[in-house]
């Protein structure tokens, strides 16, 4: 299929090897538990992917970025979605590299996420039904040079092999005020420990699991401040990570999606009509999601760039969704039957939907939005 072909190559110009190797390695394989998909990841250097290269890393912008995704979800879903929360938590943190440093944030640590290949998990967007994407599980409080926090994040994936946590958290003061801390976690911090929380087949190879924190201290160099306008929207670098989340992790289900229907245009008994109706509504996904990537390389990170990522996130995730039916009914029941890939990428395209934000939140603000006011999200 031309366009995953497309993918594989700019995986290929990134990180030279890493397609083939995972290409070689049963599907089962790399979706079980403790599957060597993130030594392989580490071993083509795919933490820098979209670090720039001024500072160590391999520098792929925002649309290359989503073709390597693509390529690598269509033989390892797992993965993808594993190093999706790697790359959007460093593609935040370096976009506004400028304003993390001029914070004092430590940047030596963040030199060496590129440098030594070091792994960032994500505890930032969380996965309790009714509960603000921006109300963080973990608590802290001001301490002498930093914070001690507390809480939980489950589902975290990387949970096992990641360096650094990159974790929200609700800072009280001593006046009882609270405010918004992001804040990088070395794992081998003291009272940081790693729990079993994941229970499905699906996506088992992310180690989405639980990660909880008792009393732990961050130094207040490993800590950037999350502003909001009068409005209530959030500031750039919050901005700047939704967007790149949003883009990533929709570009894994839309490889995934295509690991499937590469299967369907290599079935020379599904007809021409079929093949070019799944291929155009897996294809609409890919513009959408190019269009965040280029709001994102125009250095867009507004209201207005927030609200047309999530449009297409939604967009991307019903072409998705209409592609794989369409795909798995077009393979028939033998092909369903004899090949578990079938069912299993089926199953794991739907997860799309439960990464946050899900859409019943979002219904007012984006109407708002659309009809000219200011997409806020739930707090």
């Amino acid at each position: 299929m031309r366009s995953l072909d497309d993918a594989r190559d700019v995986c290929e110009a990134y990180l030279p090897g890493l397609f083939d190797e995972l290409d070689a390695t049963p599907l089962r394989d790399l979706e079980r538990p403790g599957n060597q998909g993130l030594d392989i990841f580490r071993k083509y250097g795919g933490s820098a992917l979209v670090i720039p290269e001024i500072y160590s890393g391999l520098g792929a912008g925002p649309v290359d970025a989503i073709h390597v995704m693509r390529a690598i979800a269509s033989r390892a879903p797992s993965l993808a979605v594993a190093t999706a929360m790697h790359h959007f938590s460093v593609a935040t943190l370096f976009t506004l590299a400028d304003c993390l440093r001029s914070s004092g944030t430590e940047w030596a640590m963040l030199m060496g996420i590129a440098e030594q290949g070091l792994l960032v998990a994500s505890g930032f967007a969380e996965g309790k039904p009714g509960q603000g994407i921006l109300s963080p599980s973990v608590r802290g409080s001001i301490a002498d040079g930093g914070y001690v926090v507390n809480g939980s994040k489950k589902p975290c994936s990387m949970a096992r092999s990641m360096d650094l946590l990159s974790a929200s958290t609700a800072v009280t003061d001593a006046n009882g005020d609270t405010e918004l801390i992001l804040l990088l976690v070395p794992a081998d911090s003291d009272g940081l420990s790693v729990h079993p929380f994941w229970q499905s087949d699906i996506l088992a190879g992310a180690e989405s699991d639980e990660v909880r924190l008792v009393d732990v201290f961050v130094d207040e160099r490993l800590a950037t401040r999350a502003e909001f306008t009068d409005s209530g929207e959030v500031d750039a670098l919050q901005t700047v990570g939704f967007m790149w989340f949003e883009m990533l992790i929709s570009a894994c289900y839309l490889g995934m999606a295509s690991g499937l229907v590469e299967r369907v245009f290599a079935a020379d008994r599904v007809g021409a009509e079929a093949r070019a109706a799944i291929g155009v509504r897996l294809e609409t996904a890919t513009l959408l999601l190019e269009r965040v990537a280029a709001l994102l390389a125009d250095g867009a990170c507004d209201g207005a760039a927030l609200t047309r990522a999530m449009i297409a996130r939604y967009g991307a995730q019903d072409a998705i969704n209409d592609a794989v039916g369409r795909a798995v009914e077009a393979l028939g029941g033998i092909s369903f039957i004899t090949d578990p890939g079938i069912a299993y990428l089926q199953s794991a395209t739907r997860c799309l939907s439960f990464h946050p934000p899900s859409r019943s939140s979002t219904h007012g603000t984006l109407a708002v939005s659309l009809a000219g006011g200011s997409f806020v999200l739930d707090r």
